[in-house]
């Protein structure tokens, strides 16, 4: 398994490879030492996340959204020029190629697991279904908490 995770002491985002029967990894950039918390992997499946103390985890599609949003974008932006031209079948040529490779990435592209807390993305872990897709309320809870302890730090 492999997790993206940010640092907690020098909030540096790594990446590093999570092997069976592991007990702790390390940030390469100042070599903080992260302890796996008992239970927190059980025969491959993530329990709860191993960069924080958080247990709400969700399944996401692995890929960067970016990528997703300029996807549409050229193919708005296309399909816009030939309507513009005058060209309507180039028109719907543009749209239904942009929708069929999108439709196609949505496919392809493999889950991942990520932290609402911290935002770790954990790749290759088993049954990531059983925590359940993005739920804005949970995501907005976290969201919330994070903005009033950096007004506190203030």
């Amino acid at each position: 398994m492999n997790i993206t995770f940010p640092c907690p002491k020098c909030e540096a985002h790594d990446r590093t490879d999570i092997q069976p029967g592991d007990t702790s990894f390390a940030c390469r950039h100042c070599g903080q030492t992260i302890s796996i918390p008992l239970a927190a992997i059980d025969h491959g499946e993530v329990q709860r996340c191993l960069a924080c103390p958080s247990n709400d985890l969700f399944v996401r599609k692995d890929f960067p959204q970016r990528l997703g949003v300029a996807l549409v974008a050229v193919g708005v932006i296309g399909s816009s020029i030939a309507w513009a031209y005058g060209a309507v079948i180039w028109t719907f040529a543009i749209l239904f190629a942009s929708a069929l490779a999108d439709v196609a990435l949505y496919v392809i592209v493999p889950d991942a697991l990520m932290c609402y807390r911290c935002g770790a993305m954990y790749r290759g872990a088993k049954n990531m279904d059983r925590h359940g897709a993005f739920d804005l309320e949970t995501h907005e809870r976290y969201r919330q908490q994070s903005a009033r302890l950096a007004e506190k730090r203030m």
